[in-house]
């Protein structure tokens, strides 16, 4: 697989078929509607399968996640490491979940989950110091590790979480930035929330990409999923 093949031209992309369904399936909130094994996971089922690939294929001994909400992709995250271990994968391997308010229902409902053995939670806002220097912490003689963005979407923040952790990444796995799409989208898509074109998780990635050359845009995932929110988001570490 070529990992620097390149993604959809983002002049193209919001005249395409794909850019307008992708419009109308967030006017819907289309990735409300799915659950994984129990917890609200919101993400789209193309991205779910796309991390389900990444994720046998690394074999991570630790995910980094920053964005917990209801716990479905940290459950979701904390099942894929269960079957890499069960296929004799990192026998340790967790996930290490990120939120500024962990609500206490959302909190109850991860703690009670059988798969909660293999989540970490912390909570407060992803760019605070204190935060980062636990996650570090917790990296900290890791084999393999996963770095997910998908909390706060304004450029300024991402390109903070990017900063912090994205060299987190070990060579050969991925630092996955959620929500791309929001730039591709019609600014009214998000009129509620503080981002929006120019503003956004892309902004974010082209920013960093201009002083990290380690990282490039894996175009091969975007091509092959067509629906994603993540259209140029999946950063794999060459070196």
């Amino acid at each position: 697989m070529d990992k620097s093949a390149t993604p959809p031209d983002s002049k193209i992309w919001p005249t395409s078929l794909t850019a307008l369904w992708m419009e109308k399936s967030v006017e819907a909130k289309y990735s409300y509607n799915f659950t994984w094994m129990g917890r609200p996971i919101i993400q789209y089922p193309q991205d779910i399968l796309a991390m389900q690939e990444l994720i046998w294929s690394i074999q991570p001994d630790l995910i980094i996640e920053a964005g917990i909400a209801h716990g479905g992709s940290l459950i979701f995250s904390a099942s894929m490491l269960e079957l890499n271990a069960v296929c004799g994968g990192p026998s340790d391997a967790y996930v290490l979940g990120i939120d500024i308010d962990i609500r206490e229902h959302n909190r109850k409902a991860i703690e009670s989950h059988p798969l909660f053995k293999r989540i970490t939670m912390i909570e407060g806002s992803s760019i605070d110091p204190d935060v980062v220097n636990q996650v570090l912490a917790a990296s900290q003689g890791k084999q393999s590790v996963m770095v997910l963005l998908d909390s706060n979407h304004s450029g300024d923040h991402v390109l903070s979480e990017l900063e912090a952790y994205a060299p987190l990444t070990t060579v050969g796995s991925y630092c996955v930035v959620f929500d791309t799409v929001i730039e591709d989208l019609p600014a009214e898509s998000n009129a509620d929330r503080p981002w929006g074109p120019g503003n956004s998780p892309k902004t974010a990635v082209h920013k960093y990409l201009e002083t990290h050359d380690e990282f490039t845009v894996d175009g091969t995932i975007d091509a092959r999923l067509l629906i994603s929110v993540a259209p140029g988001g999946y950063l794999f570490r060459h070196r």
